[in-house]
């Protein structure tokens, strides 16, 4: 009889265990899937998030990436009557490698292809070549993450040009862009703030003109906010305000200009993306007397400007 109860007894016993490993089983699926998104939320890549701006993250150690680059500049001001023409295409091919975390080079190639026509001050082009080269050394101090959600990098960009950026003329140019750039994940797997200020003298020779010298200084600031608004889609806006020089050391102020547009980064897969950007001028000044008066500033600068910057990572 005793045998016989135990033996009844035995399969309850057993059962037990079996429902407690279930209600074990299930809240561990729970928070692995907490901290599955946790994870998610810092892994957003933030370097090509915000458009123009450029934010703080560098990738790991013997992380490499290609990328195509576009900027494109229209409409500046007309000269007399009739129809006028401004259209520059500035295109980078680049390879980017890691040696060290938080460390990247990224080595570029540069494409200028334009057409300008009845434009004030400028003589009327049209032409495709190859512009130059330029190499880019960034370190990231802070990355970001849900805990600590300031990002912060110092990026350097020598870069030799042979095509003057406004008027397209031919010369030899060397330029080095000193780029800090931050970024703030304001809410966690949501929201991401972007902001760079920057400072860019240049210096060369024109080709012809008696081999005239260029001296030239542009200052930087820009802001993006963008939100995640699907599974890897973030849109959102950006404000840049821009001041051109005459002179390396921001000697004489010629333009400035506030550009402000929309922000749109797709990532197709965890390593292929797309970010494109369009911005505006909605204010602006020249101070030279003959367009001191009139309405934004473009002896430097555009009326629009667009980037479509498409990247592969491996």
């Amino acid at each position: 009889m005793l045998l016989t109860s135990s033996l009844a007894a035995a399969p309850g016993l057993a059962e037990e265990p079996k429902d407690d490993k279930a209600k074990s089983s299930s809240n561990s699926g729970s928070s692995g899937g907490e901290r599955g998104k946790t994870d998610g939320q810092k892994d957003v890549d933030t370097e090509h998030l915000f458009g123009f701006t450029e934010g703080s993250d560098t990738g790991e150690k013997g992380e490499q990436e290609v990328l195509v680059d576009t900027i494109s500049r229209f409409s500046k001001r007309r000269d007399g009557p009739g129809p006028s023409t401004y259209r520059v295409l500035d295109t980078r091919f680049s390879y980017q490698f890691n040696p060290a975390d938080r460390f990247s080079v990224e080595l570029s190639a540069f494409g200028n292809l334009r057409r300008q026509r009845n434009i004030a001050d400028l003589d009327d082009k049209a032409f495709g070549t190859f512009d130059g080269a330029s190499a880019e050394l960034k370190y990231q101090f802070l990355k970001g993450s849900a805990e600590q959600p300031l990002g912060f990098a110092i990026e350097l960009r020598p870069r030799f040009t042979r095509i003057l950026p406004v008027e397209g003329n031919g010369a030899n140019v060397f330029d080095m862009e000193s780029l800090i750039q931050l970024d703030v994940q304001l809410v966690p797997g949501g929201v991401w703030y972007g902001s760079n200020i920057s400072f860019e003298p240049a210096a060369g020779r024109q080709r012809g003109s008696a081999g005239r010298g260029y001296r030239s200084s542009t200052f930087l600031w820009s802001n993006a906010v963008v939100g995640q608004v699907t599974e890897g889609t973030f849109v959102g806006p950006e404000v840049r305000y821009l001041r051109g020089y005459d002179g390396v050391f921001l000697n004489r102020l010629e333009s400035a200009a506030v550009l402000i547009g929309p922000v749109l980064h797709h990532r197709f897969t965890e390593k292929i993306w797309l970010t494109v950007a369009y911005a505006a001028q909605a204010w602006g000044r020249d101070t030279a007397p003959a367009y001191a008066r009139r309405g934004l500033g473009l002896t430097q600068f555009e009326r629009q400007n667009l980037r479509v910057k498409f990247g592969m990572e491996f």
